[in-house]
């Protein structure tokens, strides 16, 4: 493989992708530019942890979690068969060390909230949404740092590699901790304020993109496209793709219905790119990570895209069906309304029922004021 052919000396470098992110490394030494994308990175992910901790209700935790279907498949999804498909784009692709480890980071990142508005959009199950992509927020805490120390052996040899700040990554996994219990007490005391948090913190994602674009095109100059290899413009269209078929393949195996399955292919997909982007940003130094902080800011743009697509198709050809599903199920429950009507007890004013022998019944009539 392409990356096993790196030097330590520097990131990047000893190959033809290599040779482009290290090249980007050099325009990232303007300390104030620099500075001001890994403030707003933070910023970002501020806003968005705090928006997933005002989507959670805590009356809904209880069933979630005496049928932890959810977790399960947060679990499974995020940290099983999104980290797997990374990886193994990463090597099918021959990334250098740069590259694929800002692949493997977003591979290994717990579900984003594009997914909760998504899962609205196509009629999903709400409380699966948000319970996944909290559970899984949660769970990375101890499963991202695993999930980057077992894929990313083999890129050991190399200096980015053996530099890789596992605990930097586990200290940025834990300072989100406060915004999103700032969000769940929220939630509890001010649930319009919170609803109102929600909806900026989806908004949050478009400008962080746009900002961030506009920064790094201001420190890279027209060479900014130049300095991300066509290979990571190709894993960015093709993971998430992936990952919303495996998401939907994984709900269809636990034989869950419809509308859980399109939640679930939207929560394995939709990573949360905002976190990817602060780890890469604040715990790598940008002269070694280069350009390759932009690879989260791809894939928010081919996610969205192909999430907005899985909607459009859903609303031209799959909600008949929906419709049809929930009509039936209000036709029978209309049916059987009517039945248990039909069959009430008679009313009494048509008299008495009495039993005079073994198999014979008699009315005998009673008096009823008029």
């Amino acid at each position: 493989m392409a990356g096993s052919a790196q030097t330590p000396t520097a990131a990047g470098s000893g190959g033809p992708d290599g040779g482009s992110v290290a090249g980007g490394g050099e325009a990232f030494g303007d300390r104030s530019l620099s500075q001001g994308l890994s403030v707003v990175v933070g910023l970002a992910l501020c806003v968005t942890m705090l928006g997933l901790g005002c989507a959670v209700e805590l009356g809904q935790l209880g069933p979630q979690l005496r049928r932890p279907v959810g977790l399960l498949l947060a679990l499974l999804g995020q940290f099983v068969a999104m980290p797997l498909l990374a990886f193994l784009l990463a090597l099918i692709f021959a990334l250098d060390e740069v590259a694929a480890v800002a692949v493997l980071i977003c591979g290994c990142c717990p579900g984003g909230n594009l997914s909760n508005l998504m899962s609205v959009l196509v009629d999903g199950d709400m409380n699966l949404s948000v319970i996944m992509t909290a559970s899984s927020t949660l769970l990375a805490l101890l499963l991202m740092p695993l999930c980057l120390w077992v894929y990313s052996r083999h890129w050991i040899h190399t200096a980015l590699v053996r530099l890789l700040p596992l605990g930097a990554v586990s200290l940025t996994l834990g300072s989100t901790l406060l915004p999103i219990g700032l969000g769940v007490l929220l939630r509890y005391r001010h649930p319009r304020t919170a609803d109102l948090m929600v909806k900026i913190s989806l908004w949050s994602l478009l400008a962080t993109l746009v900002i961030l674009f506009i920064l790094t095109g201001t420190m890279l100059g027209p060479d900014l496209m130049a300095h991300i290899p066509a290979s990571v413009y190709t894993i960015a269209v093709l993971m998430p793709l992936a990952g919303y078929a495996l998401g939907y393949g994984l709900a269809t195996v636990f034989k869950m219905p419809p509308h859980c399955r399109r939640t679930v292919s939207l929560e394995t997909g939709c990573q949360n790119v905002q976190l990817c982007t602060a780890i890469l940003k604040l715990t790598f130094p940008p002269e070694l990570i280069g350009s390759m902080y932009m690879f989260p800011l791809l894939y928010a743009l081919f996610q969205s895209a192909e999430a907005g697509l899985f909607v459009l198709m859903y609303k031209m050809y799959g909600r008949d069906s929906y419709k049809q599903d929930t009509l039936g199920e209000e036709e029978d429950t209309d049916i059987s309304y009517k039945k248990l009507k039909e069959e009430e007890v008679a009313d009494t004013s048509y008299g008495t029922v009495t039993a005079e022998e073994h198999n014979s019944i008699q009315m005998e009539p009673t008096q009823t004021g008029l």
